[in-house]
């Protein structure tokens, strides 16, 4: 359940430590959100990934057209930099609430709940300025958040999150969370433990907020933004209020 992340006022460990970052792909690697995404962005000539993490995504879509990848941790850019195809797309290291890059593209996504490391009202809305700041008259966002309703936090307990996980350098790891939620703000605090056969052993706290889907509408509306369709899941369904994901694809206004 690790995800990329924009930690506030604080280094999270789980995207800047590169003892922690070495796990990400091995958790994280291709999902609906990836393929979805490679879908939407057939017709667009640029790209901008927000959140991009360790540039799997950017990566594979710089193949033909211009890409750029942001991210705030420099540990997950130093992986996005060698991998395959890394070399077709422009990096760069900075928060996506202030980031201004002079230049506008067809397709703004953010992808891996990134948006949920974004813990207040303010944040949120300026992650929304940005993307309206970067998107081209006619482009298209996307990004995605977890439903509070369907309490999926409740999970992220040790009996219930642990899972085996295998990496072609690392072997076989063992990983597993415990959870808090801090119900006046829908915060939730998680910890992530990584056990490998070796015996090393590496975990990180992280927080993110758990916004509703009203919250979410009322941040795009603010920046400038129009939602055209509302998703519940990366395959395409319709969103319903009990469905796992919040996901808004939009224009600007």
């Amino acid at each position: 359940m690790a995800q990329k992340g924009y930690p506030e006022n604080m280094q999270d460990r789980l995207f800047e430590d590169p003892k922690l970052v070495q796990f990400y792909d091995a958790e994280n690697g291709w999902a609906d959100d990836t393929r979805f995404c490679l879908g939407l962005a057939e017709q667009a000539a640029s790209v901008l990934d927000l959140g991009c993490g360790t540039g799997l995504l950017a990566a594979a879509l710089g193949v033909g057209r211009e890409v750029w990848g942001v991210d705030p941790a420099g540990a997950m850019l130093d992986v996005a930099r060698k991998r395959p195809g890394g070399s077709s797309v422009t990096w760069v290291e900075a928060d996506g609430r202030s980031v201004r890059l002079g230049r506008r593209f067809d397709l703004v996504v953010m992808t891996g709940h990134a948006f949920q490391c974004l813990l207040t009202d303010a944040d949120q809305r300026a992650l929304c300025e940005t993307i309206a700041a970067h998107l081209a008259p006619g482009g298209t966002f996307i990004f995605d958040s977890r439903n509070p309703a369907r309490e999926e936090w409740r999970e992220w307990v040790p009996e219930h999150s642990r899972r085996v996980l295998h990496d072609p350098d690392l072997g076989r790891i063992t990983a597993w969370n415990d959870v808090s939620m801090d119900w006046a703000t829908h915060i939730v605090t998680y910890e992530t433990i990584y056990r490998c056969d070796n015996g090393g052993i590496q975990k990180a706290t992280s927080r993110i907020r758990f916004a509703t889907h009203i919250d979410i509408a009322v941040r795009i509306d603010e920046a400038g933004l129009k939602v055209e369709r509302w998703l519940g899941d990366w395959t395409g369904t319709p969103w319903t209020p009990q469905a796992s994901e919040i996901i808004p694809v939009g224009r600007l206004a």
